[in-house]
């Protein structure tokens, strides 16, 4: 029920028909005709590109093609009247008879609306959040949390198999100073020290509960061990003690991933062996020494000889070492490793979101991808900004239970899940956020997720209106499929069906484009369109959607109005958002 790509199929009908009729080469490929929305309302409902696409092929002026496919088109039932407009594109309008038909289809399909079988079941990894299991999720986290989640979901409603997933950072020096940070509050907890924790370790209160647990289960029986004889134990119980903080974490926000991976296992498993090998096969790794980059050392440089995969091969800005001159494996091997086994695991499209500070990282990871699948995995990384959290428009001071930044929880029990989900989707994931704690709980068109679930608890106080002027009329879905649509004759009724019925488009086209936030954006047109009704009513009674007097067009303009509900509800619920059906002060 995509109106854009129901009418491709349309005018590709017609290019098959006149290369049947000898009107056009047998030989032309259509595959790039599109059909989508004009520029400007006034060109029309649909402009198409066929003309523009097709005539160096056909050897033909775009103008004359355009001409052809006119002629064929203007014999459409559905289609009201076609113009060439410029060099040779097609602006078509629909007659209004299709659009009420159309918002009997949208009513008919009720939540499955906007379904797509575009991704027709291929598998897609999402991987998203994937913090250090070395403290609480922090409200950057946040961010990059809600549009994993949504893109996953927007990803499933587009047709295909997604696999949510989080990638557990638990080898290396990180998860060792966790292992001692949980060490020092256990002693603390026995009364072995006290005071200020040592320089290197995760001084936040977190980890308080852990070692009071550790303390009470085993008592002093790791005091005057050795490190090397309590590190992995601590080490596995300060990784198991934060995963299991930030799942909850997590599903405070609505978020439960199916799948959490090891970077440790991994290790352990052979599968940075499985990388090294792969690429040594290609003839891709060597040992030397890296030329000290401009400015800045990164971390992973070293003046000693190294082992080295040609990362500059697939476009990054130099080599980059998988073993240190030590013999242990780099962050960047693990990683490797990793996006192998994913690749291993069966999915050849691989989405990661990360935080912005690891821009830099984006270029090696996706050579060291392209090199493993010899090209036929997609990696496609998307970087969120940071949160900017403000307080009536200044910087924001709340309780800082983790030390140095506010937590994920903080936030959401602030504000609530809904708010922090549509939220952090009003801003294009690279952009900056500002997130106002005081504006998000204004009840005004300037906070956008009171603006849209306004127009969905609208939507029923409709309903109820609608049921108290008539209480033995039947206002439900099924009732308004069969209502007279032809009563519905205002250019701004027939232009909220218009704007219900991209829908379908708008999902296809944020899920290629692994674009959420293009849904909050969608949400919010499709709540002003409906709210503008409403306003124009208030000034003209024959527009309120009541009409005390007329059942048949009361019940038409319901139809219109369950017609919104159901998108808003179906783009709601994607967002991971509950729709409510009241608002209250």
């Amino acid at each position: 029920m995509n109106v854009f790509s129901d009418f491709r199929d349309v005018v590709q009908a017609d290019i098959k028909a006149l290369q049947d009729a000898g009107s056009l080469p047998a030989d032309l490929n259509a595959s790039r005709v599109a059909v989508d929305p004009p520029r400007e309302a006034a060109h029309g409902d649909l402009t198409c590109n066929a003309a523009m696409m097709l005539a160096k092929a056909a050897g033909m002026k775009p103008r004359d093609l355009a001409e052809l496919l006119a002629v064929r088109l203007r014999d459409h039932p559905q289609i009201s009247d076609v113009e060439i407009a410029g060099p040779g594109f097609l602006n078509l309008r629909l007659n209004e008879d299709y659009w009420r038909d159309h918002l009997r289809d949208v009513l008919a399909a009720g939540a499955a609306y906007g379904d797509s079988d575009m991704g027709a079941g291929e598998p897609v990894n999402v991987e998203y959040v994937s913090a250090n299991p070395t403290g609480p999720l922090h409200v950057g986290h946040a961010r990059g949390a809600v549009f994993g989640d949504v893109l996953a979901s927007l990803l499933d409603k587009a047709g295909y198999a997604v696999t949510r997933e989080y990638y557990i950072n638990d080898a290396g020096a990180q998860v060792d100073a966790l292992a001692r940070s949980v060490h020092w509050r256990y002693s603390e907890a026995l009364g072995a020290v006290s005071g200020d924790m040592p320089e290197g370790l995760y001084p936040g209160d977190y980890l308080v509960p852990v070692g009071k647990a550790l303390a009470a289960r085993d008592g002093a029986r790791w005091q005057d061990q050795a490190e090397d004889e309590w590190l992995a134990e601590f080490r596995q119980l300060g990784v198991d003690a934060m995963m299991a903080q930030i799942r909850d974490d997590l599903a405070a926000l609505g978020i439960e991933q199916s799948v959490f991976t090891s970077e440790r296992a991994l290790v352990e498993a052979g599968m940075v062996d499985a990388v090294v090998e792969t690429v040594e096969g290609q003839d891709l790794i060597y040992v030397g020494v890296l030329e000290p980059p401009k400015g800045k050392k990164p971390d992973d440089w070293e003046e000693r000889p190294q082992t080295l995969f040609r990362a500059s091969n697939f476009g990054d800005d130099s080599d980059r070492p998988l073993k240190k001159s030590d013999g242990s494996w780099t962050y960047f091997a693990s990683d490797l490793a990793y996006h192998l086994d994913k690749y291993r695991r069966g999915f050849k499209t691989l989405i990661n979101v990360w935080g912005a500070d690891h821009g830099g990282y984006v270029k090696r990871v996706a050579a060291g991808v392209e090199a493993l699948t010899g090209g036929e995995a997609e990696l496609d990384v998307k970087l969120c900004q940071l949160v900017r959290l403000l307080e009536d428009g200044e910087v924001a001071k709340m309780s800082k239970r983790a030390g140095t930044f506010v937590t994920l929880r903080e936030l959401v029990d602030a504000v609530g899940r809904d708010v922090v989900r549509f939220i952090m989707l009003t801003r294009k994931n690279d952009a900056q956020l500002d997130f106002d704690l005081v504006r998000v709980r204004e009840q005004s068109r300037d906070n956008p997720v009171f603006y849209v679930q306004y127009a969905h608890a609208r939507s029923h106080s409709v309903a109820r209106m609608a049921l108290e002027a008539f209480p033995d009329a039947d206002f439900s879905v099924a009732a308004a499929r069969g209502a007279n649509l032809a009563r519905l004759t205002d250019s701004d009724e027939l232009q909220l069906i218009k704007t219900i019925a991209a829908w379908p488009r708008t999902v296809e086209g944020a899920a290629e484009a692994h674009e959420p936030h293009r849904l909050a954006f969608y949400l919010y047109d499709l709540a002003a369109a409906f709210h503008a009704l409403w306003s124009r009513a208030r000034e003209d009674a024959s527009l309120r959607f009541v009409v005390a007097d007329d059942p048949e067009l009361t019940q038409a303009r319901m139809a219109l109005v369950l017609g919104v509900r159901t998108v808003v509800a179906s783009g709601l619920r994607v967002m991971g958002v509950e729709p409510v059906d009241e608002l209250r002060a």
